[in-house]
């Protein structure tokens, strides 16, 4: 198991570095120049030479790129070329730190619904509970945001009065239920389908047929044997979830009013800030790697074979 978790730490700074690669050569050879952007209506080329010599853009590629890297690994990503005199930094934490803790609160909302209902639906199977939460999960998977969002809205905070609408004050203020329950919900719906699934074939394996022939108890066989071997697939799932916790919603944080990433990651696009576009896939592409590691790592505790391959 440790030689595996090994190579996974090695293979880990190569894929970070050739993704940063990609997004470094997609920054600097992007549409727009940086320089125009920063100028604005004062452009003009003695300026812009002067600029471009002190941001280091008339290096060679790889010099450029080399440079980038070492100023990430210690947390600096630039100035922002639309936001004049503030880092990249500065500017993306205190959002990421929304971002993450608002996803935090809905991935544990559709952990602690989907993960129980999908276990209920699989030892129901054949039985009409099964179907009844399996339609209630694909109504709940189906409802796009634009829908959930102003329907929570419209009974809990206009008609029923019982939580504000908008805002955002932490993770203890009521404000983030209604954000938190939009983004949840069809999470769980999608861990609804996935345990069922896997715990229904897991139920019809050999070995679980032997053990119940064997006459160890009920309990035993579900919660031992097959939610176990069940959780593989839905691991996988978690993993990706928790690699997304500092991605944001940009719908969901729009009709909220939450100060998370999603905003500042679409004005960045519009307005090619090219530094605050590179911050948000380098942080995000780390998370997926990091995740899959993590994901890896799990995966040898549920099942020790896999460490062996």
């Amino acid at each position: 198991m440790l030689n595996y978790i090994l190579r996974r730490i090695f293979w880990m700074p190569i894929l970070l570095l050739l993704v940063s690669l990609i997004v470094f050569f997609l920054g600097v050879y992007g549409p727009g120049d940086p320089v125009e952007v920063q100028l604005g209506n004062n452009f003009d080329e003695q300026s812009a030479n002067r600029i471009r010599e002190k941001m280091g853009l008339n290096d060679p590629f790889f010099i450029q790129w080399a440079n980038y890297i070492g100023n990430a690994l210690t947390g600096d990503f630039r100035e922002s070329y639309v936001f004049k005199n503030r880092s990249v930094s500065e500017l993306l934490l205190p959002k990421l730190i929304v971002s993450a803790k608002l996803n935090l609160i809905s991935f544990g909302i559709a952990l602690a619904v989907g993960i129980p209902l999908g276990f209920y639906a699989a030892i129901n199977y054949g039985n009409p509970k099964d179907p009844l939460v399996v339609i209630f999960a694909l109504i709940f998977y189906a409802m796009p945001v634009f829908f959930t969002a102003p329907f929570l809205i419209l009974i809990f905070a206009l008609q029923l009065d019982l939580v504000p609408v908008s805002g955002w004050g932490g993770i203890f203020d009521k404000r983030i239920i209604l954000p938190a329950l939009t983004i949840g919900i069809p999470g769980a719906a999608v861990f609804v389908r996935l345990i069922r699934s896997s715990m229904i074939e897991v139920l019809d394996t050999d070995y679980i047929k032997l053990a119940r022939a064997k006459g160890v108890s009920e309990n035993m066989v579900l919660w031992k044997h097959a939610f176990r071997n069940a959780l593989l697939p839905v691991v996988t799932i978690m993993g990706f979830s928790l690699a997304g916790l500092f991605g944001g919603s940009l719908i969901v944080e729009l009709l909220f009013g939450i100060p998370g990433i999603g905003r500042i990651s679409l004005d960045s696009v519009y307005s090619r800030d090219y530094p605050v576009i590179m911050a948000i896939v380098l942080i995000g592409s780390s998370a997926l790697v990091i995740a899959n590691l993590i994901i890896d790592f799990v995966y040898t505790l549920i099942d020790p074979r896999i460490g062996m391959e």
